[in-house]
């Protein structure tokens, strides 16, 4: 499979053949500019090697961390054909747009949000493109949105290593990313796909953040690993990237993304990642 798409040998691009290629260092690919009304301090992705670890769910409660700690947010939700995001902050309806660009949705607590759905005439409605199309609205979501003045913008980006994160970290001045994962034994596998794609395009791996760790039992507070014993700790290690938190499976956290509350909840398990990504802004 070829490594670089945009490659003009991509039909037989291997990891050596693209060391010094201009496409795998950026050359000749420009940076979207930012929306004139926008000044955003730092951009982060959330990715994940595969689906169904809740990269969305971490992608909001980082968000909503990083706000509580007193800094300015914005989520950017690059899943097109998934969207999740403004459904757990209770956001319906469509954005308006204006002279300089499109304005995003803010929550009750000021956080912006960007995302298809909130474009849709019904959110229900199946979004069925293909990815150079999808591709094309992520960069518009960057610059013709009106951002305002953000210190974090997150990037919740749909699973795997396709169109969507490519353009991503080719497209925007991505400061670094967050790998999610799970406890089972694959976990390996999936976080060293997402780290060897972002280290095949120069953008750091600044943690990683373990989902559905535990479930803490109601009665007696023990922690019961469903998945299986935690195994990130050891891969992190290897890899050299921090932890970033580990996310207990809670029946309250469905329950208030599936209400909209999402922002209402206390978490206190991401602290590591706070406080790595503030020193980002140091």
């Amino acid at each position: 499979m070829p490594e670089n798409g945009n490659c003009s040998s991509a039909e037989g691009c291997s990891k050596e053949s693209c060391e010094g290629c201009p496409s795998r260092e950026g050359g000749g690919i420009a940076k979207e500019p930012m929306n004139a009304a926008s000044n955003i301090k730092k951009v982060i992705g959330v990715v994940s090697g595969k689906g169904g670890v809740g990269k969305s769910f971490v992608t909001a409660s980082l968000a909503c961390a990083m706000q509580r700690a007193g800094h300015t947010v914005g989520i950017m939700d690059a899943d097109i054909t998934g969207p999740s995001i403004p459904k757990m902050f209770g956001l319906h309806g469509q954005v308006f747009g204006t002279e300089i660009g499109m304005e995003p949705m803010e929550t009750a607590e000021g956080m912006k949000v960007m995302s298809i759905n909130l474009l849709l005439d019904d959110e229900e409605a199946p979004v069925i493109w293909r990815g150079p199309v999808i591709a094309g609205v992520v960069k518009q979501f960057w610059s013709e949105t009106v951002w305002g003045d953000l210190d974090y913008l997150f990037v919740d980006m749909p699973p795997g290593t396709g169109d969507v994160p490519l353009t991503v970290f080719q497209s925007l001045p991505v400061d670094g990313i967050v790998v999610v994962t799970s406890p089972q034994e694959l976990v390996q596998m999936i976080v060293k796909k997402a780290y060897n794609m972002a280290e095949m395009m120069h953008i750091p791996v600044l943690g990683v953040v373990e989902n559905f760790s535990y479930l803490k039992c109601p009665d007696c507070g023990k922690e019961i690993r469903l998945f299986g014993e935690s195994h990130i700790d050891e891969v992190a290690g290897e890899l050299g990237v921090p932890v970033f938190g580990k996310l207990p499976l809670d029946p309250a956290f469905a329950k208030s993304a599936d209400e909209g509350v999402f922002a209402s909840l206390e978490q206190t398990q991401l602290t590591a990642g706070v406080e790595s990504l503030e020193r980002l802004l140091t």
